[in-house]
């Protein structure tokens, strides 16, 4: 019996550490800083047709936080594109195989320097490949397994895409509160340069008066 329970569990081990592998995942978190009228691409390889691909970026700093972007697919088809984006969270579908590219451009930009939070996955889920007499003797006891499985990974993703929601309004309010205390600062210069002119226009006006009073001759 107590074999026989040994041998179960043992199986229930090798199929989850299966399920856990059976998914690829290969992504790179990136950041980088565009120029004004600069282009930028970074590029991923799919291997397989069929592969889901993600793709998000954040504008963290510079202008009005948006930037142009392009994907492209390998055979030079636009997969999708849009222009003066501040944020972009997509997954999609590699139809083909090759380099797909992600393009970035800060070209209605003269002065600003734009700086994008982004990554790119590539996610492949091939089948498990086991004998169909194994699976159909675990399948009973390793539904629940998977299925905890699958709300652990969708509960992490919610928090990973909360966290990057906070870091860009984060961001967004940090530069906000510096442009709004450069303003402060430079309507404090003006008021005091005007305060200031003010106060020795005065003291030249009244001189003035005084020292013309002063010339004027009587006769009594």
């Amino acid at each position: 019996m107590h074999s026989r329970a040994f041998s179960l569990t043992a199986a229930c081990l090798a199929l989850l550490l299966l399920s856990l592998s059976c998914v690829s995942v290969q992504g790179a978190a990136l950041t980088t800083i565009l120029q004004p009228h600069e282009k930028s691409c970074f590029y991923a390889w799919v291997d397989k047709v069929g592969e889901k691909i993600g793709f998000y970026f954040a504008v963290q700093s510079g202008g009005s936080f948006d930037i142009d972007y392009h994907v492209g697919s390998p055979s030079d088809r636009t997969i999708v594109e849009g222009v003066k984006e501040r944020q972009l969270d997509i997954v999609f579908t590699g139809n083909e195989v090759g380099e797909y590219a992600f393009c970035f451009e800060n070209d209605m930009s003269n002065f600003a320097d734009k700086m994008i939070d982004f990554d790119i996955t590539v996610e492949s889920e091939p089948r498990l490949d086991l004998p169909l007499s194994s699976a159909a003797a675990l399948s009973e006891s390793s539904a629940p397994l998977e299925e905890s499985i699958g709300k652990v990974d969708a509960q992490l993703t919610n928090v990973v895409r909360t966290q990057r929601y906070f870091r860009v309004w984060e961001n967004r309010g940090y530069n906000t509160v510096k442009g709004t205390q450069r303003k402060m600062f430079w309507y404090s210069i003006v008021q005091a340069l005007v305060v200031i002119s003010i106060s020795v226009g005065q003291v030249y006006v009244v001189r003035l008066l005084f020292e013309k009073g002063s010339t004027k001759r009587y006769r009594v």
